[in-house]
């Protein structure tokens, strides 16, 4: 097996420093995470969307399907966030990565379990109080990310910087606009000690989401996708007839019962299970623009080790 060894990899126990994405829908299954994960990567199931019967199910299934680490996320915000903090705990997964709350909610615990505890992050001073809480290592998201994106729309390639400096003996997953082994790269130059793709393995063969949602991420450029939603919870989805009308109304200034009545119609459930890619929210990130096919997961894993390998035998030395 090939071995790309980081702070992050030997924390995790993964032999490269390549995390999936939890993706509402597209990772709420054990086929992503299970190939990912057997593939040298983390893969991630994503608990967010899930009701406690398929969540356990799917936790049984990573358990029995890999002998390698994996790890759930959960948003700490989602109703009955507790009950499923519970569930999660009787599963004992080698990893949880929490985001949208405080980590001391449910650090010890979870550390008693012997799970590795990651906290998504989205600027500094969030990263120093999740470190001071004592995670094991951070998820940083940048603004080219899709789904939630951070308020303040910082870069993840500033971000991330930002992060190793202020917080250096804490190890951090980069996370937004990373598709390809280039970006692995730059990432690990930054400070990094993995990076986080999520677009790229929305489009692969196991993502749980409609082929056409997944279409719509090949077709995709790199100017296709949008942030909505301001001052309601803003989200990055690709552009179409539900992006079209909440540009509209943002920029007329309509009121926020309006906007707001206007971004609860449509969901990304719709776009994901159904296929609506018209009127759902297609949540996808700026490196929807980099995605050129769909992919089995494992092949993306491998195609992101050639690519980084690529792009070190590419920079020039020092005379």
């Amino acid at each position: 097996m090939t071995r790309i060894e980081t702070p992050v990899t030997r924390l995790l126990g993964t032999d490269l420093p390549i995390v999936q994405a939890g993706m509402s829908w597209a990772s709420s299954c054990s086929a992503l995470p299970l190939a990912v994960s057997n593939a040298g990567g983390l893969g991630v199931v994503a608990a967010g969307p899930m009701r406690l019967p398929d969540l356990s199910r799917v936790l049984a299934e990573m358990a029995a399907g890999t002998d390698q680490p994996w790890a759930v996320n959960l948003p700490l915000y989602r109703a009955g966030a507790d009950e499923v903090i519970d569930l999660v705990l009787r599963h004992r997964p080698p990893v949880l990565i929490a985001s949208q709350g405080g980590p001391r909610r449910y650090l010890a615990r979870f550390h008693d379990a012997g799970t590795r505890c990651l906290h998504v992050v989205a600027g500094v001073e969030h990263a120093r109080k999740a470190a001071d809480a004592g995670v094991d290592a951070l998820v940083v998201v940048g603004a080219e990310a899709g789904g939630h994106p951070p308020p303040a729309m910082v870069t993840t390639s500033v971000l991330v910087r930002a992060v190793a400096r202020a917080v250096p003996s804490v190890p951090l997953i980069a996370s937004g606009g990373i598709a390809d082994g280039a970006g692995l790269a730059a990432m690990l130059a930054l400070g990094a000690g993995a990076a986080q793709f999520g677009t790229r393995f929305l489009a692969s063969a196991e993502s749980s989401v409609h082929n056409a949602y997944k279409q719509a991420v090949v077709d995709a450029g790199v100017d296709a996708t949008r942030t909505v939603g301001h001052g309601l919870g803003v989200i990055r989805v690709l552009d179409n007839n539900f992006t079209a009308r909440m540009l509209g109304l943002e920029a007329a200034g309509a009121e926020e019962a309006l906007r707001r009545k206007t971004f609860q119609a449509s969901t990304l459930r719709d776009a994901a299970l159904h296929g609506d890619v018209v009127e759902g929210k297609l949540e996808a990130g700026q490196s929807a623009g980099l995605v050129d096919e769909v992919l089995p997961a494992a092949e993306i894993v491998a195609k992101i080790v050639r690519e980084y390998r690529a792009a070190r035998a590419g920079l020039p030395p020092i005379t």
